[in-house]
């Protein structure tokens, strides 16, 4: 996903952008992974070239947050924690460009390993504040992450436009509210290079992107990439949300489109390459696990610890998928009621829960706490089960009884 970013950057700065008008977060651990086959360089396709060249570090690590993304959007210096510093200083004539690629789950974007998620309601309030503080004409807000219907899912106002004069959200998603995303350019795919034992990129992300580095952004409108791009990614339902009127406009507008670079007319020739499987995103990890075991060398000590690393994740899946299944979900609503109960998703056009605060306590630290406490945080394959737990709230589960099932189930390690 890292590689998306880096790729997105590119595309940006071929359209003539400033790096003063970009603002760029990225966790920056795979460039010089020890693992990278070639180090210092991240591609993002095969034969693809070296994404990762120029690409500025305002926000990396541990800054890379949910609460500095807000500060950030709402240019709010004040509460920000390290970084460059930099912010988003639009204002009412601006046209901004938003583009976010992470693990999702219903009613939350993943962040780097130990920092909070991003949750639906939080982000949306965060864009509706900036609107309200005339920070933008106009917003696209591009989303890679499983299940990413569900974050605007209920939200948004169906016209943008008329419900709030001048806000104008117009977001691309890569999956509907129940469907994963899908990774791309995997191991064992043909033309991918025998030393990437990873998946290159994600295939809403790859279509965009691609899509721009063969067209002319100062001729292709919003509404003709989407289309592209939803006939591309095939194994999903790409959405779109919000303010539609803006859909005849120009990738320039938000991406830039350089007079002086006539780098896109030389690009029509470029061919992208063929795309014949696609892995689902919470099965990416997996994935790499397995193609790093069978092509460890037999006996070696490389051989056994990539065994134990798969071991333990197929081991941690199992448990993951017993305990909410099984266990919790069987403790508070019965053998026969459970998974219905987990399993429901609501009608089109309802947000994901009633009760955002109730959902986001049981997902994250407060009374959830006893569950990470003894069951250990939800992994980016535990996040799968967001919207089970949000079931859990809007089923009116009190959080001591979540709290008594969480501890009653995870106080032991059950054989599975």
């Amino acid at each position: 996903m890292q590689a998306n970013v880096c790729h997105a950057y590119q595309i940006l700065k071929k359209g003539g952008l400033k790096d003063e008008n970009i603002i760029f977060f990225m966790y920056d651990d795979i460039a010089f992974n020890p693992e990278n086959p070639r180090q210092g360089v991240i591609i993002n396709k095969p034969k693809g070239h070296d994404v990762y060249k120029g690409v500025p570090k305002d926000y990396t690590g541990d800054d890379v947050n949910a609460d500095n993304l807000y500060a950030v959007i709402l240019a709010n210096k004040s509460t920000l924690s390290g970084g460059s510093g930099k912010v988003l200083r639009s204002g009412p004539n601006d046209h901004i460009f938003i583009y976010y690629t992470d693990h999702g789950a219903a009613g939350l974007l993943g962040m780097p390993t130990g920092t909070p998620s991003v949750f639906t309601i939080d982000l949306i309030d965060v864009l509706k504040k900036k609107h309200a503080a005339k920070g933008y004409k106009s917003m696209v807000f591009y989303l890679e992450a499983c299940e990413s219907r569900s974050i605007f899912e209920g939200l948004l106002p169906k016209n943008g436009a008329s419900a709030h004069p001048g806000h104008a959200l117009a977001p691309p998603t890569s999956a509907n509210a129940e469907e994963d995303g899908y990774a791309t350019y995997c191991p064992g795919q043909p033309g991918i290079p025998a030393e990437y034992d990873i998946c290159l990129g994600d295939l809403f992300s790859i279509s965009w992107i691609e899509d721009c580095d063969k067209n002319d952004l100062r001729k292709e409108t919003l509404e003709k990439q989407y289309e592209r791009v939803r006939r591309r990614t095939n194994d999903s339902h790409v959405m779109q949300y919000g303010d539609m009127s803006h859909r005849k406009e120009f990738l320039l507008t938000y991406m830039g489109a350089d007079p002086a670079n006539d780098s896109y007319t030389s690009m029509e020739d470029i061919s992208s390459p063929s795309i014949s499987r696609v892995v689902n995103q919470r099965d990416a990890d997996l994935l790499h696990l397995h193609h790093k075991f069978h092509k460890a060398p037999t006996g070696s000590h490389t051989k056994l610890e990539a065994r134990k690393q798969l071991l333990d994740e197929i081991a941690h899946r199992k448990l993951v998928d017993y305990r909410i299944n099984k266990k919790i979900g069987e403790l508070l609503f019965g053998h026969q009621k459970s998974s219905k109960v987990l399993l429901n998703v609501r009608p089109h056009g309802q947000p994901l829960v009633d009760d955002w605060d109730c959902f986001k306590m049981l997902e994250s630290p407060s009374p959830m706490r006893t569950y990470e406490n003894n069951c250990g945080p939800l992994s980016n394959y535990g996040m799968k089960y967001a919207r089970a737990i949000a079931n859990m709230a809007n089923a009116g589960v009190a959080i001591e009884n979540m709290a008594a099932a969480s501890d009653q189930t995870c106080s032991k390690k059950p054989d599975v």
